[in-house]
């Protein structure tokens, strides 16, 4: 709250009632050194008393502490967060159902298929009956879901590239996306050490090792990458970890510089082909 006068204060000159003014000097506010703020607050004319301060006081910091919780909810790191676990849902849904449909289409037409193509099969019908109306509007409700989750696929593979470009070179956008769903975000995930990303989305295996009922899990929801999935078992642990270790590099560039830098990705495709050479005679 640095100001000419020596005995200003964040509250100088506001309303009490701004909002967002009062927030805005809350945020951006600062002072040398301490100071009997509540009496300075009183003799400026925005509280009454010293009781009235820290409520005003409190208010504000309520209000800047909505808001910037907002604000992030809004990131566009937290939009990738909601849409890939949106498609995610609306597959496995969508699936799910699917498998209803066929087993319930099944019992009233001899050429039913099976999976959302056969559930989009049925919801081409024309419905003779009550029960062949209902499964009709099922598939039909299949068919939807499967074509949100497409959709939402669709808005990941466009928006990650932007919001975490490193990320989504070394990865692919719905395993960057996935990624920073698990961890809450790119901050979050920037912020994590290699070997929790290592095994994110094994949290399950990790508590079972953990327990004492399980082996220590090699890797989590990254095992879907080509580095790891098709590297022969015995070094699979050695491809995860170095996947792992580019992987956090290249969060914490997003996250703070944003540019795409090749050099990491030449750095972890020369790491993969040595490991991967261990199979040669």
């Amino acid at each position: 709250m640095t100001d000419a006068s020596a005995d200003a204060g964040w509250f100088r000159g506001l309303d009490p009632g701004d909002e967002d003014a009062v927030r805005n000097a809350i945020e951006h506010g600062s002072a040398d050194a301490p100071a009997d703020w509540p009496a300075l607050a009183v003799a400026a004319g925005f509280a009454d008393d010293a009781d009235d301060y820290y409520d005003a006081l409190h208010d504000a910091t309520v209000n800047a502490t909505r808001e910037a919780v907002r604000e992030r909810e809004r990131a566009d790191d937290q939009q990738l967060k909601y849409s890939v676990r949106a498609m995610d849902d609306a597959d496995r849904t969508a699936n799910e159902l699917a498998e209803r449909v066929a087993e319930w289409a099944g019992a009233l037409f001899d050429d039913a298929g099976t999976g959302v193509g056969g559930a989009r099969e049925v919801a081409a019908r024309d419905p003779a009956t009550a029960a062949e109306e209902r499964v009709v509007s099922l598939a039909t409700r299949v068919a939807d879901l499967a074509d949100e989750a497409a959709d939402c696929r669709a808005f990941v593979e466009r928006t990650a590239p932007a919001v975490a470009p490193n990320l989504s070179r070394m990865a692919g956008p719905t395993l960057a996306a996935r990624l920073i769903a698990l961890a809450g975000g790119l901050g979050e995930l920037a912020k994590k050490p290699s070997g929790t990303v290592q095994v994110l989305g094994a949290e399950d295996a990790l508590f079972a090792h953990l327990a004492g009922r399980a082996p220590s899990p090699k890797h989590g929801v990254i095992y879907t990458h080509d580095y790891v999935r098709n590297t022969r078992p015995e070094d699979r642990g050695s491809a995860a970890r170095a996947l792992a270790g580019k992987l956090v590099i290249a969060a914490r560039i997003d996250h703070y510089a944003g540019d795409l830098r090749e050099g990491i990705h030449e750095e972890l495709d020369e790491r993969m082909a040595t490991i991967r050479a261990r199979a040669d005679p």
